[in-house]
């Protein structure tokens, strides 16, 4: 989590950053893809670059190219689940040169190999990967074939593939009506019982954390699978959607489908623990709220959730007076007065020590195996939970 949480700041810092004019560089390299390639795609970008009219744009684009280029001889190959780099001029006054590099390893494997040279880098792709909390199974099938997947944010991963052949079986000669619809019959209990083997397999798998299932696929055999009732009662059934295909052509199918579903389900996630959160305080219950209340919680192993407002930016900042040399810690949010003085001699007071706040909290929840929600202030209820407690609080296991 405290890795998903310095992506989210590197993030907002990056949201910040504007170009004079099309100089900024977002480079997105998909996992497994060659290095090579896309050095001389850069190569050829650079070269390209010399046709732009404004003087200081080209040497901008082309300082931020150069950067990327001897950045990627640090690689061998591309990471696991791929490589997105932004650089650009971040310079706030255009009169002078500050041309940074960053860099950042995606949370889930990257599909797509982006260049872009714009006014501001672009974000979307690794946003959507970082605001993917849940992950849910997948399922589309017909009478012959199946395949089950895992969805995450927009990431599907294929885990098994079913095939079966009742369906297409035909009677063989001397063989009785009965018996063939007998065999034929237990041929598909099979393929049902082997598919909810593989689902339930999974949920078991990831510890039963999958928020929920997924089911498409054309005709009526989804709904014949479904009414067997043989999947683990911890598996919700989310919606079943029909598609035309049971392949990863139809997995992408019942995600597009399943997209207003998937928001309600993790609005109503999200709305429930701060309900409960909410429910918590007002009865002086298992709940407490703001920094100090939170680490003492955190220290004593009585968190059982985690809450922080996706917004919240929170410093724990030491101050040292030039007077009387005393020291004094403040915790301050972005944009706060960090300018302070002693009231009682004059003095002012120097910075000595500044920590993120909020990463301390999450370094030690996943220390302890606590778990951390990140909520946003898009419902009523995140917006209370901000403003009203600060974009801070924690459920407890026990006071």
């Amino acid at each position: 989590m405290k890795q998903e949480y310095e992506m989210i700041k590197e993030i907002k810092r990056l949201k910040s950053v504007r170009g004079a004019g099309t100089e900024l560089i977002s480079v997105y390299i998909p996992a497994g893809y060659q290095l090579s390639e896309e050095t001389n795609k850069l190569r050829q970008e650079s070269s390209s670059s010399s046709n732009i009219k404004s003087k200081s744009t080209r040497l901008n684009v082309q300082g931020a190219l150069e950067k990327i280029l001897q950045y990627l001889k640090l690689y061998r190959e591309t990471p696991r689940n791929g490589l997105v780099i932004f650089a650009g001029n971040i310079s706030k006054d255009q009169r002078s040169d500050n041309i940074e590099l960053f860099s950042m390893e995606p949370p889930m494997p990257l599909k797509v190999n982006i260049y872009r040279c714009d006014s501001t880098f672009l974000l979307g792709p690794i946003e959507d990967m970082i605001e993917a909390k849940d992950m849910y199974a997948l399922l589309v099938m017909d009478g012959r074939e199946a395949t089950i997947a895992t969805l995450k944010g927009s990431h599907i991963q294929v885990v098994r593939r079913h095939h079966s052949m009742a369906h297409a079986k035909m009677s063989k000669g001397g063989q009785s009506a009965g018996r063939f619809e007998r065999a034929r019959e237990e041929d598909i209990e099979f393929y049902y019982n082997t598919i909810s083997e593989s689902i339930n397999d999974l949920y078991q798998a990831s510890e039963f954390k999958l928020k929920g299932l997924i089911v498409g696929g054309p005709g009526p055999a989804k709904e014949n699978f479904i009414r067997k009732n043989k999947l683990n009662y911890q598996v919700k059934i989310l919606g079943v959607f029909d598609t035309g295909y049971t392949d990863e052509t139809g997995l992408n199918e019942i995600v597009e489908k399943a997209h207003e579903l998937l928001t309600e389900v993790e609005a109503s996630q999200e709305r429930k623990i701060l309900e409960r959160f909410k429910a918590e305080i007002a009865g002086n219950g298992l709940a407490v709220a703001g920094y100090e209340k939170v680490k003492e919680a955190l220290e004593k192993n009585k968190v059982h959730s985690l809450i922080i407002n996706n917004e919240l930016e929170l410093h724990r900042t030491t101050y040292k007076c030039s007077v009387c040399g005393r020291t004094d810690i403040a915790y301050i949010e972005t944009g706060g007065n960090r300018h302070l003085r002693h009231e009682e001699d004059n003095g002012s007071l120097t910075v000595i020590e500044d920590k993120d706040a909020v990463e301390e909290l999450i370094e030690m929840a996943d220390k302890s195996g606590t778990e951390t929600v990140f909520v946003s202030s898009e419902s009523s209820l995140g917006k209370e939970f901000l403003m009203g407690f600060r974009g801070l609080g924690a459920i407890l296991r026990y006071k």
